[in-house]
């Protein structure tokens, strides 16, 4: 039975040999762990919500287009459903339901699963995990400077560094401000946008084609792209990271679009600076999608980025930063004598419960099998108890990094062991 295409299995490390694909369970752990302490680092509490959700809720933000990209179908309720593509839609209608309940702004990050039924690339599966860090209740553009501030120091906190990753930032107002200058007719936005945001998918002479009854000539969108002058607003952001010390990471480039339907003010990607992969993270301020989703009930501003594994993984494998994952064992108990199986469990149970790995053999086994078992799964030390002639039961505690071996009363064995892992 082979998995599903676009689907991943996840294996503890060290994986087995093969030649397909195999993704590490410890690696997405580290990945996990690294965006969770960063994001709570900065202030943000984590939340879920459902992988199904009405069908609605992403055809309401992104329109009936969309449906051929999800793994939707009519439920035993007669309910048009879907599993979750983004998270964005969840927030928002979490964030309408009980605003009250919260002072604004919160911020909220998750790290859920999103299935999309598309054509897979590099650095795009069917399925992957993504965090996303909102702010939710703030207009001010610090709040965008925040939360660039946290997508870099999370790449960074991963190990990678200037010179492996540049943000890329762009602004809606900026896009609308070029265009009102030039044309005064606002009936030809919409049309000028969708040609702008698909240039870099659309030959040249194709876009000055479709830019020429518009007013526009394509040489005038292009310098205005390189020219890279930030507006008030960009300035802004690029100030207050330029305070915290993480200007060197962040770059003015109008060919960042990023649905202009959708976002509202500022926008951004985060790229390696080799340009081997699909964009790290990207993400934007969409103020007006909680009134949406919530039928105008509630209108607070938002923005946030979402930051997938699949290109992360990719990227920090192809770096060389991806740590040894080898965690081993704290202790490994060897019962040579089964009569002492009893008092090695007591034991075990003490181990454990002091918060130390531990494992042993559930059947009965030679000694050396059960010693090189310890090898196997990198136990730092053995313990194996022994009773005296007088009935006395005490441990002999090896560490198998040294081959010190020392004798040990049975009820220091624990604090000996707790003081190693230190």
């Amino acid at each position: 039975m082979e998995r599903l295409p676009g689907f991943r299995d996840f294996y503890p490390e060290p994986l087995p040999p093969t030649k397909d694909e195999l993704w590490s369970m410890d690696a997405r752990n580290h990945i996990f762990d690294t965006w969770r302490a960063v994001a709570r680092r900065y202030g943000f509490r984590e939340y879920d919500g459902p992988p199904l959700e009405p069908l609605e809720l992403y055809t309401n933000k992104s329109g009936e287009e969309i449906v051929g990209q999800l793994f939707n179908f009519t439920d035993k309720g007669e309910r048009a459903v879907a599993m979750r593509p983004e998270m964005t839609p969840t927030l928002a209608r979490m964030a309408a339901a009980q605003e009250r309940a919260y002072k604004k702004p919160f911020k909220w990050f998750s790290i859920p699963q999103l299935f999309r039924y598309e054509k897979q690339q590099k650095g795009r599966k069917r399925e992957h995990f993504q965090l996303n860090c909102d702010i939710i209740g703030e207009n001010d553009r610090a709040a965008d400077a925040e939360l660039i501030a946290l997508l870099i120091d999370t790449l960074r906190a991963l190990g990678l560094t200037s010179a492996d990753f540049v943000v890329r930032l762009s602004s809606r107002n900026a896009w609308s401000d070029f265009f009102s200058s030039r044309c005064p007719d606002a009936t030809k936005a919409y049309d000028f946008f969708q040609v702008v945001d698909k240039l870099d998918r659309t030959r040249a002479e194709d876009s000055a084609a479709l830019l020429a009854p518009l007013g526009f000539k394509l040489e005038e969108v292009q310098a205005f792209i390189s020219g890279g002058q930030p507006n008030a607003e960009l300035q802004l952001i690029l100030d207050q990271l330029a305070a915290r010390g993480l200007r060197d990471f962040v770059r003015i480039d109008y060919g960042v679009i990023r649905g202009l339907a959708y976002y509202t003010g500022p926008v951004f990607e985060a790229f390696d600076i080799k340009g081997e992969f699909r964009a790290i993270c990207g993400g934007g301020r969409y103020d007006h999608l909680i009134k949406q989703v919530s039928g105008g009930k509630v209108d607070l501003p938002a923005l946030g980025f979402g930051m997938g594994d699949v290109v992360l993984f990719e990227l920090l494998k192809s770096r060389g930063l991806l740590p040894a994952f080898n965690t081993g064992l704290a202790a490994y108990v060897l019962i040579e004598d089964e009569t002492l199986r009893p008092d090695s469990l007591r034991l075990i149970q003490q181990l454990r419960e002091a918060g130390l790995p531990t494992d042993f053999s559930l059947t009965p086994a030679k000694g050396d099998k059960q010693f090189k078992r310890a090898i196997e799964l990198n136990a730092r030390h053995t313990v194996r108890l022994e009773r005296a002639a007088t009935g006395e039961v005490s441990g002999k505690l090896k560490d198998l990094r040294t081959r010190e071996e020392s004798n040990v009363p049975l009820e220091e064995i624990t604090q000996r062991l707790a003081a190693g892992q230190r």
